[in-house]
């Protein structure tokens, strides 16, 4: 027997019916299965944030959880109403220098929309305006080669509630910890900021295979400024001292007042012979101040220089740059050692 026209034609379109909504099924069980994996990602970067205090350790923990689902070099933050600014670059040598410099200059144009930019040297800069409480801060993210994609946009776009709230958070705690870890005399960052600091930047260090170098910097005849010009005078000088070192820096690097006349720098992405060159050049601006405490006693500066080596904990390099120190002062003082 056969079948009719008109059955055939039923099961047809029953069975066509079948694999539409088998179709429909599958769409939205793909559209599920992509709202729970970005939940878990977007679970996974409040719980990345909520462990961190600090507006740098805020935009590192973010470029650590962007890194796997978004490629980047760069991530900036800028605040202009806060007067701060952190960024965090994964790249080295001069391809590093190139993208800083070029996030600062997006920053510096003082630009409040979003969009995408690009340089000379194959870089694209994404720009959001992150609205929060009281203000408004620039988020940038650079890539190389290419521009971000829609989905990682999406990605970063879902992800802006959460690093708002952070950065907000991050912000209010670094107002209260200014007033808490700034130097009075000199302006700069006390031992306090050293030791909330380092540790990321030696875990980063490591993670990027980074050279990290410390100069371990100590007055030379301060005490001599002291004894014999009276101690405003020595004010005076530690507030000229910590200007001029202050200039020649970079904003990643760490300077830090330790206590006395003793000042610790610490430079990112700095291997020993490149720190050596800016070491020697402090040497020679101490000198240049023209400071004596007598006919015959000149103010100077004596550095020890010492790179991160690996293994080695935090207590253990600042002790080799401390007998690197003591080693510049016992061939002469006012002169760099290293080892």
């Amino acid at each position: 027997m056969y079948m009719d026209m008109t059955a055939k034609l039923s099961l047809i379109d029953s069975a066509d019916q079948h694999a539409v909504d088998l179709n429909r099924v599958m769409v939205e069980l793909n559209h599920f299965r992509k709202q729970s994996e970005r939940l878990n990602m977007m679970n996974q970067l409040h719980a990345r944030m909520a462990g961190v205090l600090g507006l740098s350790g805020m935009i590192e923990a973010y470029s650590v959880w962007l890194m796997p689902l978004v490629e980047h070099e760069l991530i900036g933050y800028s605040n202009n109403t806060r007067k701060t600014k952190h960024l965090f670059c994964s790249g080295h040598g001069p391809n590093r220098r190139k993208a800083i410099a070029f996030a600062e200059q997006l920053i510096e144009m003082g630009e409040t929309t979003q969009g995408i930019y690009s340089d000379d040297e194959d870089h694209f800069a994404h720009k959001w305006v992150i609205e929060q409480a009281d203000n408004a801060g620039i988020l940038l993210i650079l890539k190389s080669g290419k521009q971000l994609n829609d989905d990682q946009i999406d990605i970063i776009n879902d992800s802006l509630t959460i690093l708002s709230e952070s950065l907000t958070r991050a912000l209010d705690y670094e107002d209260l910890f200014q007033r808490a870890t700034i130097d009075d005399l000199t302006g700069l960052a006390n031992r306090r900021v050293f030791e909330e600091r380092i540790p990321g930047m030696m875990d980063s260090a490591r993670r990027y295979k980074h050279a990290l170098t410390m100069l371990s910097m100590d007055l030379d005849k301060f005490k001599n400024i002291n004894d014999n010009l009276g101690h405003l005078a020595g004010d005076e000088v530690l507030s000229k001292v910590a200007t001029l070192l202050k200039k020649a820096i970079r904003s990643s690097d760490l300077l830090v007042r330790m206590g006395g006349d003793e000042f610790i720098l610490v430079l990112d992405n700095t291997n020993k012979a490149n720190a050596r060159i800016l070491a020697e050049r402090l040497c020679k601006a101490v000198d240049s101040l023209d400071i004596w405490a007598d006919a015959k006693t000149k103010l100077g500066i004596s550095i020890g220089l010492a790179q991160l080596e690996k293994g080695e904990s935090l207590r253990e390099w600042m002790e080799r740059a401390d007998d690197i120190l003591y080693h510049a002062k016992a061939e002469g003082r006012s002169r760099v050692a290293s080892m």
